[in-house]
């Protein structure tokens, strides 16, 4: 069975809720979107017959970043509120109380890269794309959960390139790189971060979930309060 949420549509078989992400275009990060991913995540943690997350992109494209329509409006409240937005979901997908698998079809800049972080496996496609945190190339300063969730997650070898020097990679240097655990044929891509998650969905429930709150809550509890504060100072009459 498909159901439609603006430009979502999800799928669920053999424990496996998958989620596609597709606007036809860049994939780009909306307040709608990113609501509608967050939907979708809740419904495999409360559907005890869904026991993993697919989350994947249209051909050629993960995700290429936040709406540029919002970044580059000068509303200094739509930005905040659109990358706080994008970072509750980075770190909802990070602490996800089942296993996320990222199914990476092409593209992931900026935020696209930043949801690869927040995903337990990612899976992309062999194939010449550009996958990376650009922000500094754009003159852009990333916010304080985005440099906890990379530090967390990308190789130590490659941070200073990643990050700073705003480096970005294909598809097998992602994997090198950190923000992505493999790669295969593009073609396949889709069936083998399906078939991932299936094995995936085996894991005990309670016990996948009760590691994950362990593992990772300092990291979590950390991004919390890093967008908290970003909320919070353009709210402050100093800020």
């Amino acid at each position: 069975m498909s159901v439609t949420q603006e430009i979502i549509t999800t799928e669920s078989g053999a424990g496996v809720l998958v989620v596609h992400l597709d606007d036809g275009k860049a994939n780009a990060l909306s307040t709608a979107t990113i609501a509608a991913v967050q939907a979708a995540v809740a419904q495999a943690e409360a559907d005890p017959a869904i026991a993993a997350l697919v989350l994947h992109g249209r051909p050629g494209r993960f995700c290429a970043g936040f709406d540029l329509g919002v970044m580059r409006s000068g509303d200094a409240a739509a930005i905040v509120g659109l990358v706080s937005d994008g970072g509750d979901l980075v770190r909802r997908l990070y602490g996800c109380g089942v296993p996320v698998v990222a199914a990476c079809t092409g593209h992931a800049l900026a935020a696209g890269a930043l949801l690869l972080l927040g995903c337990d496996l990612r899976i992309g496609a062999d194939m010449d794309c550009k996958i990376g945190l650009n922000e500094v190339a754009i003159g852009m300063v990333l916010p304080g959960w985005a440099i906890t969730i990379a530090q967390e997650r990308l190789s130590r070898r490659h941070l200073q390139q990643a990050v700073p020097l705003a480096q970005v990679y294909d598809g097998k240097g992602a994997v090198d790189a950190g923000y992505l655990d493999v790669v295969v044929p593009e073609a396949e891509v889709l069936a083998a971060a399906v078939a991932r998650a299936a094995e995936l969905a085996a894991l005990d429930a309670r016990a996948y979930a009760g590691t994950v709150r362990a593992l990772r809550s300092a990291v979590l509890d950390h991004m919390g309060v890093q967008l908290a504060e970003d909320r919070r100072a353009l709210n402050s009459p100093l800020g």
